[in-house]
């Protein structure tokens, strides 16, 4: 599967008529991605039929020893990637009042891949996640990592080639040891790393395709780099896009050894295909969890969501039932226009299906969410998003140091994306 473009900023501009104009832009920061598990929610809740999760169990046999009671079963791991840095952290707040107290345990990231220094992540990047990380112990911290500076500048595949050979030589290594240092020291021992990921297309420097056999032995490289730092105790997601992509994704699999998760990146494209072409296509879903059980692995879905073909309700609906079925241990939607469902008020009936799937806090009354409200058009003290999605339409584009925001309706040409 061919992942969406990425976009070195990706502005977003929402209006809301009242008493007055509101206009308001945000921007993703420069290098990272789109700039642009369980019965989940509806079993962590309630359950369907209302009867509350400990009287569907039977009641233990009387014994004057009774064994101590087990522990619970652990709640879902959902999460979403709202935005790159501390605004992302804010807005994890505001999508769980949407989901109507639902507790969003997975925060995920991406690390910049401009530079080394970014890739070795910068304390002030990392401080407001290590922060809502430490929080809460059982919540889980997701990083994207890049494997090569310069990785969305379109390098021709003959110095990628000579990239992938000199971080396979060690030439790299102390980049990553850096990056888990800091990990370490800020408490985020446990991050969940997706290191290279979408390996199998051409988006990335960090691509496999020009030889997956120093790929392979790169990514090695950077796994037994992080792995030497004390106290670490890191899990490396080797997540490809759905599909072959430019290369079937299992020629760069770098052994059992350096991977802990298989995750996939999957959107529904392209336009028109039913759910059970993304299932059963080479390199699909399917292959994924098989592949998963064959090396004894969990399975992520690091990014999802919808692609660039317009509100697909089904496809989201479609998604959940994939992953309660198949119980990853994580996944985290891509929440901004034009993959998302709270952020993006472009796909309101795939917000409904997804807010009706995960609405309602573990113990809360397991009711069905009730209909959205209009966002109050008050100006907001900082461009975040609104705690419901507004059912009017967001303007796409606003000039630069103005007020002034443009409406363009329908796709955008990829410069303007």
């Amino acid at each position: 599967m061919g992942s969406p473009k990425r976009r070195r900023v990706k502005g977003v501009c929402g209006v809301v008529f009242g008493a007055g104009l509101l206009a308001s832009c945000s921007v993703i920061p420069v290098g990272l991605p789109e700039f642009e598990p369980q019965t989940f929610i509806r079993g962590a809740a309630q359950p369907v039929d209302g009867t509350a999760p400990d009287a569907r169990r039977p009641a233990p046999a009387p014994s004057s020893n009774p064994a101590p009671a087990p522990s619970p079963d652990p709640a879902p791991m959902v999460g979403a990637f709202l935005r790159s840095d501390e605004r992302g952290v804010r807005a994890i707040e505001g999508m769980q009042r949407w989901l109507g107290g639902t507790d969003l345990r997975v925060g995920h990231t991406y690390l910049p891949g401009d530079l080394w220094s970014n890739i070795e992540g910068q304390p002030r990047f990392l401080a407001p996640w290590a922060k809502w990380r430490s929080a809460e112990r059982d919540r889980m911290f997701v990083l994207n990592v890049p494997m090569l500076e310069r990785n969305e500048e379109g390098l021709p595949d003959d110095e990628v080639r000579d990239l992938l050979r000199a971080g396979a030589s060690g030439r790299f290594d102390s980049h990553f040891r850096t990056l888990a240092e800091r990990l370490v020291r800020m408490d985020l021992q446990d991050t969940v790393v997706v290191l290279g990921w979408e390996m199998n297309g051409t988006t990335y420097s960090h691509r496999c395709g020009p030889d997956p056999q120093a790929w392979k032995r790169y990514w090695q490289r950077v796994v037994e780099a992080m792995r030497s730092v004390h106290g670490q105790k890191f899990k490396f997601d080797f997540t490809p896009s759905r599909g072959r992509d430019a290369v079937p994704w299992p020629e760069c699999y770098p052994g059992d050894d350096f991977v802990d998760i298989i995750g996939m990146d999957t959107y529904d494209q392209p336009a028109g295909e039913p759910f059970e072409t993304h299932v059963h296509e080479a390199y699909g879903l399917q292959a994924q969890v098989d592949f998963a059980a064959e090396h004894g692995k969990a399975v992520s879905y690091p990014e999802w969501g919808l692609f660039r073909n317009g509100d697909n309700p089904e496809y989201v609906s479609r998604m959940i039932d994939w992953f309660e079925r198949h119980q990853p241990l994580y996944q985290t939607i891509t929440d901004y226009c034009p993959h998302g469902v709270w952020q993006c008020s472009h796909n309101p009936d795939s917000a409904e299906a997804y807010r009706g799937a995960f609405f309602g806090r573990p113990g809360g009354d397991g009711q069905a969410p009730g209909p959205t409200p209009t966002p109050a058009p008050e100006r907001p003290v900082e461009p975040v998003p609104s705690d419901r999605p507004s059912r009017k339409p967001w303007v796409d584009k606003c000039i630069s140091g103005t007020d002034i925001c443009i409406r363009i309706d329908n796709k955008l040409p990829d410069w303007m994306d």
